[in-house]
């Protein structure tokens, strides 16, 4: 897929995809400290990183959804349209995590939290690992079971 925002003829989405990428690693790293005896301010910390993740992330998926919208060919499109919701529904996972969050006065995850929170974690790094292949050229073969093979 050609991507239709560029900047300096580089595409976009895939530098917006980097930052809330680090984010939520890096809010998983604070709770995982956390988990382990750290202040209560690393717990914060991982809080503070997943809003900033998720207002990346809705940028990173504007920016998806804008070069979606241009793919003409019916199958390329399906896939694009796969990509973003992939990154729809990471954001939705963060968001639920973020508004549990809300109600510790600490903004600290338990356990339970912490494992949907690398639950979100790894479904966004699959995610990438997509983007990144249909940003090469390639297909995964799952994505070419499922329309056929009929090259894009």
């Amino acid at each position: 897929m050609e991507s239709r925002l560029k900047i300096a003829g580089q595409a976009v989405q895939p530098i917006l995809v980097m930052f809330p990428l680090g984010l939520f690693v890096m809010a998983v790293i604070f709770d995982v400290a956390n988990l382990l005896g750290a202040p209560a301010i690393v717990g914060s910390l991982a809080y503070w990183n997943i809003v900033a993740g998720l207002v990346g992330g809705v940028a990173a998926t504007i920016a998806g959804a804008i070069d979606v919208a241009f793919v003409r060919r019916p199958d390329a499109k399906r896939i694009g349209v796969l990509r973003v919701l992939l990154n729809m529904g990471v954001l939705f996972l963060f968001a639920v995590i973020l508004m549990v969050r809300v109600g510790d006065p600490d903004r600290q995850a338990g356990v339970g939290l912490f494992l949907l929170e690398l639950l979100a974690l790894a479904i966004s790094g699959f995610g990438a690992w997509f983007s990144g292949e249909l940003a090469n050229g390639r297909t995964p073969a799952f994505a070419r079971a499922a329309v056929g093979n009929r090259g894009y």
